[in-house]
Formats: C-alpha cells, structure tokens, sequence
C-alpha cells in the first residue's frame, strides 16, 4: 500500500472533550454494559478496575464450559492472547465464534503476535471469526498485515509507521483497526481518526493497553459504530493519563490517579 493511499483518506482529529466520545460515555454509565474479558493473567485485577472505573460491569470467565454461553449474553467481549495457553486457547475461539454468531461486538488483542509461532496461529484463528475491532501496538499490527513482530509485547514499529498496515488489515478482515501510540490511530479502511495524548509514562503501567482493548468492548456494547466506540475509549483513556499524569510522580502514583480521573471524566453538555 503507498503513502498516496494513506493520506487520501478522510482523517479526523478526535480530541477531548468530544460530543461523540462524551455521548458515547454517557451511554455506557446509563447501560452498564457487561464486558467478558477473556484476558492474560497479569492484568486481569487492573483491566478490571479500569472497567469499574470508566462505568462498566466486568466478567473475568476464562472456563471452556462456560465462555460459548457468556459471550451470548455479555454487551462485549474481549480476548487478548498475552499470556495464551493451550487451556486459554480452545475457550477463546469458542468464545470468539460465539460472540460472532449473537452479534456481540468483540475485540481482539493479539499481544506479541509474529514474535512467536504459536500465538500467531491462535491470532489467525481467531481472526477467522471476524472481531468488531482489533487493538495493537505497531508491531502486532504490521505483523497481521504480513510483516514480523516486535520485541515480545513491545513496539518496535511506532503507531504512525503502521498505519498502512493498520489500514490494510481493516480493510481484509473488515474490523476497525485501532493502533496505539503517542498517537493512536484509528481505521476502518475507509477513514482515520487520530487520537493523541500518548505518553510514555502508561508505558510504565502493566495492563495499560490491554485494559484499552476492554474498554473498547465496553463501548462498542453501547454504540452503533465500532469506529466511534475505539475511537471513544482511545480519547477518554488520553484525557483520564493527561490529568493523571499533572499530579503523578511516577508510575505508582500514576495508576491510581489515572483510574480515579477515568470515574470522574465528563465532556461537553449540551
């Protein structure tokens, strides 16, 4: 794909406060959707408070007998394959072709994809099942597009260099495609929605990212647009770190001031 093909795309700056992104949020705080997270295990306690966090009501079910029946039923799910077994795997694809067929918008995770054979052929399969969005660093998502991974779970591609990966892969599985970064981009295949704000100090933070990939769940379960909802989460995330960080020291002061600003987060009223 050539550059040529990137910048002809419609591109949005999505910045808060944003009545799309506060609509958003206020939908998910009146619904409160119920988001299954089938996720890896040392993130599992912050993915879930940052969901409690920003209004949502999380579902940490990881057993093959039960994931088919609760991915029915939840407002979304999510399944990130960072520390994916030979247990996890099987309840994952029964979760995804689950989720899949009931219609439950599902996002997809694929933690280190290239950088191991395994965990890249658990990603092919569950693309195989059509994830409403898929959310990565540069590196897993130049990798779904063919190219190779990064160091484990680290970048070493930015989230600008992968955006034609990013819209590449949008545009072969039909999912929005949501890169993370110093700026995040967001696509469709269609249109690019930039979200900056990035900053390396979530870097620091176990689970930052993966908690983004839930709660882009959480709002796809209360929009009719895949891309707004990861779009949403993306600028709610950035205000909640920006306003963590102008009272953090640190990573450890960081955490707890990013989840208390993602509570009590509000945009523009009309």
């Amino acid at each position: 794909m050539s550059s040529s093909t990137v910048t002809s795309l419609p591109k949005t700056d999505r910045s808060w406060p944003n009545p799309i992104a506060s609509r958003d949020l206020d939908a998910l705080r009146a619904q409160v959707p119920l988001v299954h997270c089938i996720t890896n295990v040392v993130v599992t306690n912050f993915t879930a408070n940052v969901l409690l966090a920003i209004g949502a009501s999380p579902a940490m079910v990881i057993a093959e007998q039960e994931v088919e029946a609760f991915a029915a039923i939840a407002g979304g799910l999510l399944i990130n394959i960072g520390t994916i077994n030979q247990i996890d795997a099987p309840a994952m694809v029964k979760a995804a072709r689950a989720a899949a067929a009931a219609g439950t918008p599902w996002v997809l995770d694929p933690v280190a994809v290239g950088a191991l054979p395994y965990r890249t052929e658990i990603a092919a399969e569950l693309l195989t099942h059509r994830p409403t969005i898929i959310r990565g660093n540069g590196s897993e998502i130049g990798a779904l597009a063919g190219g190779e991974g990064g160091k484990g779970a680290d970048s070493t591609q930015s989230s600008s260099a992968a955006l034609e990966a990013g819209i590449e892969v949008a545009r072969t599985t039909g999912a929005v495609v949501a890169i993370s970064g110093e700026v995040d981009y967001i696509t469709d295949g269609k249109e690019v929605i930039t979200v900056g704000g990035g900053h390396v100090m979530m870097t620091r933070i176990t689970g930052t990212g993966c908690s983004l990939g839930a709660t882009m769940a959480a709002f796809a379960a209360v929009s009719d647009s895949p891309l707004d909802a990861a779009a949403s989460a993306s600028a709610v995330f950035a205000q909640a770190a920006e306003l963590g960080l102008q009272v953090a020291s640190g990573p450890g002061t960081l955490a707890p001031a990013f989840l208390d600003n993602l509570a009590s987060i509000t945009g523009p009223r009309a």
